[in-house]
Formats: structure tokens, sequence, C-alpha cells
């Protein structure tokens, strides 16, 4: 499967709840199918979430392309209000 989601399950952030919430839910909407990945239970797969993104700190939610970055929850939400989450997730 080409889109990953990298998520968590343990948080106590409501902020990152809701921001993986609505990721989910748009792309639902859209009916692209993607694969979610839930860094909570393993540091390796956290590692190599952030190694891929090129960012030693960065915290979910984030979407791949298999390896490719494509963006975090600010970058997709603009893409959302320009329409081009397509072009974002590097499918078009």
């Amino acid at each position: 499967m080409g889109i990953k989601l990298y998520y968590t399950t343990v948080t106590a952030s409501r902020t990152v709840k809701s921001q993986q919430a609505e990721m989910m839910r748009i792309l639902d909407s859209k009916s692209i199918q993607y694969e979610l990945i839930d860094i909570s239970q393993d540091e390796q797969l956290r590692n190599e979430m952030r190694n891929k993104a090129g960012d030693p700190k960065a915290g979910p939610p984030l979407l791949f392309n298999e390896e490719q970055y494509c963006g975090n929850y600010e970058m997709f939400s603009e893409a959302v209000e320009e329409n081009s989450v397509e072009q974002f997730l590097k499918m078009a």
C-alpha cells in the first residue's frame, strides 16, 4: 500500500488526537486507502518515521507515500484548502 499515516494511540495531547482524526476523516471521505502505523508501541517505528521525515523531533501525525515524506498536519490542511490532496500525497 502506498499511503502511510504514522500516528499514535497513546497521547495526552488533544491536538494530536484531533489532528489524527481529521486526517483519517478526510482521507476516508476522499476514498484514499492508507495504512495506519502506530508508533506508540515501537521505538523503532518512531525512529523510522523521524528518519524518513528528516527531522529527529518530528511527531505524529505524518503522511508518507511509501518511503517518501509528504508532510505533517499543517501541510496536509493546506493541501485540503487548495484542493490538492492527491498532489500533496504524490499520487498525481
